[in-house]
């Protein structure tokens, strides 16, 4: 049982939380009973370590089935072992460290998908993970976050997915202008979402065609020369006093309209 929260073991796995040691192994955190089962549902050839007190692999018997399936070993820790490990607070006894897998947007496009994220220059964590999530339950086939995006891989993110990060394709640090062509390539019309755009409503009929979202930074939303990549801009009606929608929530909407419309085509 690993007891020490100062061993090298465990100071390599906490150093996961940082972006920097986590470029450099090309290993990623989980945090927590969730994410770990999707892991090992999902993508269990992807975990290299798994940590859990004994009590909380007791509560998740799921869990030590999945990892008995996937032929991993546990190493039990204390409590103070993994708070030592985790960037949460509470990681609920269970921590694992898996490897990062980002698919191409080559080998996106090239697989004749219907329904596509772009995210550009999305820079909050719970928003990126939030996208990711409702991109995964909307039917999206990938999720592309070009060079300025938040890291899919922090902890924050990993989490706010709540398991979708294993779920579907996801290509991180890819360039917008080539992404873009390579959507034009495999058939999609690409439709980015901004306050300047035309109104939904309007437009909404295209939708049930192979469509590729283009979404921006939260504060700024998308710059100019990113606008006029896209073959449409489309804005939200805003009915309330609100002054705006959560990136995050839009995003939400507008995929599952998308969603709707091409499942109506089929």
């Amino acid at each position: 049982m690993l007891e020490n929260p100062r061993s090298p073991r465990v100071r390599a796995v906490a150093k996961l939380t940082k972006r920097s040691a986590r470029q450099e192994t090309g290993l990623f955190l989980l945090e927590g009973p969730q994410a770990a089962r999707e892991a090992l549902a999902y993508r269990p050839e992807t975990i290299v370590e798994i940590f859990a007190t004994p009590t909380a692999l007791e509560r998740h018997p799921d869990i030590r089935e999945g990892v008995r399936s996937a032929d991993l070993e546990v190493v039990f820790t204390t409590e103070a072992v993994l708070d030592s490990m985790a960037d949460t607070v509470t990681p609920q006894g269970i921590v694992a460290v898996a490897r990062q897998t980002p698919t191409s947007v080559r080998d996106i496009f090239a697989a004749s998908p219907r329904l596509v994220v772009i995210c550009e220059e999305v820079r909050d964590p719970g928003n990126l993970g939030t996208i990711i999530r409702a991109a995964d339950a909307a039917g999206a086939d990938a999720v592309i976050l070009t060079g300025r995006t938040v890291d899919p891989y922090n902890p924050k993110v990993v989490r706010a997915t709540t398991g979708s990060l294993f779920h579907l394709p996801i290509s991180v640090g890819a360039d917008l202008a080539t992404t873009v062509e390579r959507a034009h390539g495999a058939g999609l019309r690409v439709i980015a979402a901004d306050v300047g755009g035309e109104d939904f409503l309007a437009s909404r009929h295209v939708l049930a065609e192979p469509t590729a979202w283009l979404f921006g930074n939260e504060a700024r939303g998308l710059e100019e020369d990113a606008i006029q990549l896209a073959d449409l801009t489309l804005r939200l009606p805003i009915y309330g006093a609100a002054e705006s929608l959560n990136l995050a929530t839009a995003a939400s909407v507008c995929l599952y309209e998308t969603a709707f419309a091409q499942r109506a085509e089929a």
